[in-house]
């Protein structure tokens, strides 16, 4: 009899003490931790999806008391809704999918209403190349922080705790497995955590190499294996 598997909803945790830190983002988070003495009353943070930028806006969040805006979603009429309600300080999440003309009218009412403004972004200010020069400007004249790809230290750590969250036990070789095959992000670090959970209880079994492999190929996230793989199970 095939067993049923529930995959019960979690709730994603993105506190201070929940966010892992490692060469490729203790420089962001330095920046995050550093306010309110910033040089410029705007951060920009940059790196590949992934890489933890929500993460650290919800922590700067914990600091601030800032609300937290989707870019996409992002208009006029809410920011003056925002403020209506007596914010000041601001971030949002993936900025540059943010209309440009909100994106300046926010920028420019977080100045004048002496606040600070978070945004995030996959690209550098100098990537952006928006049509508006005024928002060009202003986005090249505020300091940036970029977050590099998790490194192998920051993705182990990452399996371990989604892992651990989901009450799974799995051993230091497995995740040091995944860890040398699996894309370098933390969002599939966390998705690939959950699919190996319900393989498992799908199965009946324990999490294996062998399960991961074959998980890693169904997903084709598998990379090609080191020569001296041979022979692991």
């Amino acid at each position: 009899m095939k067993q049923l598997v529930l995959d019960l909803p979690r709730h994603e945790v993105y506190g201070r003490r929940d966010f892992f830190v490692s060469d490729s983002n203790a420089a962001a988070l330095g920046w995050v931790e550093r306010w309110p003495q910033w040089p410029s009353p705007v951060l920009l943070l940059h790196g590949p999806p992934g890489a933890g930028k929500t993460h650290l806006a919800r922590v700067w969040r914990e600091r601030s008391a800032a609300a937290v805006l989707a870019g996409a979603a992002l208009n006029e009429a809410g920011v003056g809704e925002i403020f209506r309600r007596g914010r000041a300080s601001l971030a949002v999440d993936d900025a540059d999918r943010a209309p440009e003309e909100a994106l300046l009218h926010l920028h420019n009412a977080v100045l004048e209403a002496g606040g600070s403004l978070l945004l995030t972004a996959c690209q550098a200010p100098g990537a952006w190349r928006p049509a508006l020069a005024d928002l060009g400007s202003r986005l090249r004249a505020a300091p940036a922080a970029e977050i590099m790809p998790p490194d192998d230290a920051l993705l182990a750590a990452v399996l371990a705790k989604h892992f651990a969250d989901r009450q799974v036990r799995v051993p230091s070789a497995i995740v040091a497995y995944l860890v040398a095959h699996i894309e370098r992000s933390l969002a599939a670090a966390a998705e690939l955590a959950a699919a190996l959970d319900l393989a498992a209880l799908s199965r009946g079994a324990a999490i294996t190499i062998p399960l991961a492999r074959r998980l890693l190929v169904e997903r084709a996230d598998y990379s090609a294996a080191p020569d001296n793989e041979a022979g692991v199970t």
